[in-house]
């Protein structure tokens, strides 16, 4: 996995500012609660399965030489709070490919990390302060 460190910026009302690296995005929610100038954090979190999947999909195929023209994936929460990703698999693959391929998405590092118990370590940490002007 990546040893970035990502950094989350407070903006205006619940708007966020994520720094990766030398990329910024904007997490935020939708209004009335948010300003809606950025994907949910949830979003955010799915849009990394997805990036992953797609990722790993096309990187098998790719090195196993498989006629994969273009790989699709859809994520969401249903109603009861469950991921469900669609995988949508292009090209003149055997079944036995797809099937594979199938296999080879849900081995990704973000789904790995999804679907096992993770241990979340919150470190509070003390910011310094700027003087006080004399």
């Amino acid at each position: 996995m990546n040893t970035r460190i990502v950094t989350v910026a407070e903006g205006k009302q619940l708007a966020r500012s994520v720094a990766i690296g030398t990329h910024r995005l904007t997490a935020d929610e939708p209004e009335p609660v948010g300003t809606d100038t950025g994907p949910t954090p949830g979003e955010l979190l799915l849009a990394a399965l997805g990036a992953c999947t797609s990722m790993a999909v096309r990187a098998y195929a790719q090195r196993h030489e498989w006629p994969l023209d273009r790989v699709d994936v859809a994520v969401r929460f249903d109603a009861q709070g469950q991921v469900v990703k669609n995988i949508g698999l292009v090209g003149e693959l055997t079944p036995a490919q797809r099937d594979h391929l199938l296999v080879v998405a849900g081995r990704c590092p973000v789904h790995r990390l999804l679907t096992k118990d993770v241990t979340i370590i919150t470190v509070p940490t003390l910011l310094a302060e700027p003087a006080p002007l004399p």
